[in-house]
């Protein structure tokens, strides 16, 4: 082969190289990096000691059947009402959302949006019983229920002939040494009162003047659930009013919503 047909064919696989890669993109994970903009306005700040992230997967948004739900935060004391159900044999000895291996006999229970290892004590209001079970899983997936009892857990209450019952729920306290058991009273006096993500916002805009933002907030007030603030900061550019979209559990549940679109331009931010 001379010369010449050595350097042709070089720049034949030089040439059809460059046109295989032609029109690609590669981006970074950088790119995706969340922007945080941290307010001077202390006003509407917590204590340090009073917030975390909790950035575990089992507080991150999930799809079940075309619904979103959103794992939400609770403090000792709250309460709700709804329907019991309970699940036995067909789950027994499988994975639980949390990674567990479920057993009907302990005294567990599955919620849709309770963190994991909530306490929650459940009481039937047909009969008064109570119990008190841990979050270890998710469920139940049908409207009108708000709770999977373990089969145990159903049994203490007399509620396995009737499949279901209305109940009212408790929450105690929080479990989080990894324990898998229920804590004494003392125990979960010492455990945290709160499960607390630290607080995630969209800007959804800025003013150098306060009647813009305040119009701002009331158009916007109440949007899908979310509730509006004015933030009064000083900036390099002099005083801005900045409106925040509020009332996020998380910060996937902050960019799921940002992706919709709803605002443009808007930009996640977090209090301390």
């Amino acid at each position: 082969m001379n010369k010449l047909l050595y350097l042709g064919l070089i720049f034949l696989v030089l040439l059809f190289s460059a046109c295989s890669t032609r029109g690609q993109r590669v981006y970074s994970s950088q790119s995706y990096s969340p922007a945080k903009s941290y307010s001077s306005d202390r006003s509407h700040h917590s204590s340090q000691m009073d917030k975390k992230t909790y950035s575990h997967p089992t507080m991150r948004p999930y799809v079940i059947r075309g619904i979103r739900y959103y794992p939400t935060v609770v403090s000792v004391g709250d309460r709700f009402e709804g329907r019991a159900s309970w699940y036995g044999p067909k789950f027994h000895g499988k994975h639980t959302s949390n990674g567990e291996i479920y057993n009907m006999y302990d005294m567990t229970a599955a919620h849709k949006t309770l963190p994991m290892n909530t306490i929650v004590k459940v009481t039937n209001k047909t009969n008064g019983k109570s119990i008190v079970v841990r979050i270890n899983d998710r469920g139940p997936f049908v409207d009108n229920r708000i709770i999977d009892l373990s089969k145990t857990g159903a049994s203490k209450i007399d509620m396995i002939a009737a499949g279901t019952a209305p109940v009212s729920l408790e929450i105690l306290g929080f479990e989080t040494k990894g324990k898998k058991k229920i804590p004494s009273k003392k125990e979960l006096k010492q455990l945290p009162q709160k499960e607390i993500v630290s607080e995630f916002a969209l800007q959804i805009a800025s003013f150098s003047k306060i009647e813009g933002a305040l119009k701002m907030q009331e158009m916007h007030d109440k949007t899908d659930g979310y509730r509006t603030i004015i933030k009064d900061v000083e900036s390099d550019r002099g005083r801005l009013f900045k409106v925040w979209l509020k009332g996020f559990k998380s910060e996937e549940e902050a960019r799921d919503y940002k992706a919709q679109g709803h605002f443009k331009n808007a930009f996640i931010v977090r209090e301390d």
